[in-house]
């Protein structure tokens, strides 16, 4: 990417006011993606299930602990319901799935401009692909709306996406606004800093230090909670959030933070951007990446959930391949999630 073939002319942090003009320039271009407000025109409604599967409801979101909410979800079906059939019936140029997406995390949903078109790409935007090919028959039936983190609940609220892909984190607080389908990622929070600082992972090497995580992420949630709790070091500043990710690192290139919080795979991908910095420690959650929808979006929850249950066998693997095993290591085992328990025998 543009940014690393610019910091690979810098040496070390110096450079400063060069890096500084560098990332603008970076963000820039990444940001040209329209961010287009247009309200999403799909109904919503319940789905009816598909012949012999269980058409039980996913427990309460009141019920849920972290620990299990990547199982609550509802069954796969491959049956149309209120929702699909009004995206279905958008017409002409706007019979699109619409999708709120990242456009600058590395390999996960970022524009390459090595590639003639800039195109969107990476791991999440061949997910999106291969829904619009299952819903409309055509993968490239998709518009995509670039969403900060913190927008990608009021995004679905608000009707403007039928769906969030964008390394979207299953847990019980989001659970209470919007619905999840099946877990597609397993990953864990990590601290990413430069590799010559004393940070040696989620530990008291965090005193003193200025922490960077991205609005409305878990990242935050956790740092806040555990400050609280006393399991992070009351001295470690998180008062630093911004609204993408991608602008942690840049705080953190700039020197204007010591350190990021963020799911590991997306610090992978970050670390692989700037060669200065560095996973440190061990991961110190377990979370799980789900598609959001509308709570009430029941026959369209149910759809993904049988699109994932194909894509595992026949897609997942690949495109883990294409974008991730450069920054994550071959082995994808620890990545890919274990069966939902919606899908065992009962």
């Amino acid at each position: 990417m543009f940014v690393r073939r610019m910091r690979a002319s810098l040496r070390g942090w110096g450079g400063v006011g060069a890096m500084a003009v560098g990332c603008a320039l970076a963000l820039a271009f990444v940001l040209l993606l329209p961010l287009t407000q247009s309200r999403g025109e799909g109904g919503q409604g319940e789905g009816l299930g598909g012949p012999g599967l269980a058409t039980g409801s996913p427990a309460k979101a009141d019920d849920c602990t972290d620990s299990q909410a990547q199982n609550e979800t509802w069954s796969p079906s491959g049956a149309d319901g209120s929702t699909i059939d009004a995206i279905k019936a958008r017409t002409g140029a706007k019979r699109k799935l619409i999708v709120g997406v990242d456009q600058n995390s590395y390999r996960w949903g970022y524009r390459n401009p090595n590639n003639s078109d800039a195109e969107l790409e990476g791991f999440d935007i061949d997910l999106v692909h291969r829904i619009a090919q299952d819903i409309l028959g055509d993968p490239n039936a998709v518009q995509f709306k670039a969403i900060p983190t913190s927008q990608r609940i009021p995004a679905i609220q608000d009707g403007r996406v039928d769906m969030v892909v964008r390394t979207m984190t299953i847990n019980c607080d989001r659970l209470k606004d919007v619905a999840f389908s099946a877990p597609y990622f397993k990953t864990g929070q990590q601290v990413l800093a430069p590799k010559s600082s004393s940070i040696t992972g989620y530990n008291g090497t965090l005193a003193h230090k200025k922490i960077c995580t991205a609005a409305g992420s878990t990242a935050y949630a956790k740092l806040d909670a555990d400050r609280k709790s006393g399991k992070l070091v009351a001295s470690a500043d998180i008062s630093t959030t911004v609204p993408n990710q991608l602008d942690c690192l840049v705080r953190l290139q700039l020197g204007e933070v010591d350190a990021v919080v963020t799911d590991g795979a997306l610090a992978a991908s970050q670390a692989a951007q700037d060669p200065t910095v560095e996973l440190k420690g061990a991961p110190f959650t377990t979370e799980y990446y789900g598609v959001a929808m509308k709570k009430d979006a029941t026959d369209l929850v149910r759809r993904v959930n049988q699109i994932l249950v194909e894509y595992r066998a026949d897609g997942w693997q690949a495109s883990y391949d294409k974008w991730l095993s450069a920054t994550l290591g071959g082995d994808s085992a620890a990545s890919k999630p274990a069966t939902p328990q919606y899908l065992r025998s009962s």
